[in-house]
């Protein structure tokens, strides 16, 4: 079973955890290393446990960390060869890092993990989203996108849990007087960054009967709520008759609680006598 623990998601930082009983890794590193480690620490882990770490584009607020938790441990960083470029150029590593480069488009097996990264528009030099799982869970995560693509919902649409991206809420964007226009009109464009709005509309596209949890993230501390954003993306479950659906928001200033990617199956075993014959029936429930 895949699992998912947001240690922060926001402007300051985001990194995330996804285990499973035998593999763990971050997918990006957006923190300290100091608050990633501690962090770590209050969900359960060790950065010992760390299999490796997913980027999904070079942006700071997804790679503060990389160059001292390089130091501290030898750990395979996953990124597109562009995004590899640019962090060697940016960022000063004391050893040079295990670099696994990624194919955009294509998927790869990490032990028990099948991971697939696959583009989405952002003002990045090379940025992915991606879909881990394994046996049981399947879990789709998007992050910094400006607009969403059929690709987008193509790769999504069959996720057991969903992490995405809930920047804005288009109401708070426009009354806000600290960002000057441009800066507006850049997280509002088509390589910048989800609303609520947009967010919802694809969940509504994606949604089916089996999604077990949506987790919003990149909530902007001025433009946005995270009651605006979870109402929001509520209705839209609703209208396509998903109310068992569970919404949270990832925190920004500590870990959220982990969540199991799939929704356990429980079977019931009956015991039906007929004169003789004791008849088993088995039902899987959800």
């Amino acid at each position: 079973m895949v699992r998912l623990t947001v240690l922060g998601s926001g402007s300051s930082g985001n990194c995330a955890v996804v285990s499973t009983g035998r593999t763990t890794v971050l997918v990006d590193a957006g923190l300290s290393a100091k608050q990633i480690c501690l962090r770590l620490a209050a969900a359960g882990y060790t950065l010992d446990q760390i299999d490796g770490i997913l980027l999904t584009h070079e942006h700071q607020d997804h790679t503060n960390g990389l160059e001292v938790l390089s130091s501290k441990r030898p750990l395979p960083l996953y990124a597109t060869a562009l995004t590899r470029e640019v962090l060697e150029s940016h960022l000063k590593f004391r050893t040079p890092p295990a670099w696994r480069l990624m194919t955009t488009g294509s998927a790869f097996d990490f032990q028990d993990l099948r991971i697939e990264c696959f583009p989405v528009p952002h003002d990045a030099v090379d940025p992915v989203g991606f879909v881990l799982a394994d046996e049981e869970s399947r879990l789709g995560l998007l992050s910094d996108v400006g607009f969403v693509t059929n690709l987008i919902k193509d790769r999504l649409k069959t996720s057991d849990s969903l992490f995405v991206e809930a920047n804005y809420d288009t109401q708070l964007l426009d009354a806000d007087v600290k960002r000057p226009w441009a800066t507006k009109q850049r997280i509002s464009s088509r390589h910048g960054h989800l609303s609520n709005e947009q967010a919802a509309e694809l969940i509504e596209s994606i949604a089916h009967p089996g999604l077990h949890h949506v987790v919003l993230g990149h909530l902007s501390d001025d433009c946005n709520q995270p009651d605006r954003a979870i109402r929001c993306i509520q209705e839209s479950l609703k209208r396509v008759g998903n109310t068992e659906t569970k919404v949270l928001c990832a925190e920004r200033r500590c870990h959220t609680q982990t969540i199991e990617v799939a929704r356990r199956r429980v079977v019931i075993s009956l015991s039906v006598s007929a004169s003789t014959t004791t008849v088993q029936q088995q039902l899987a429930l959800f």
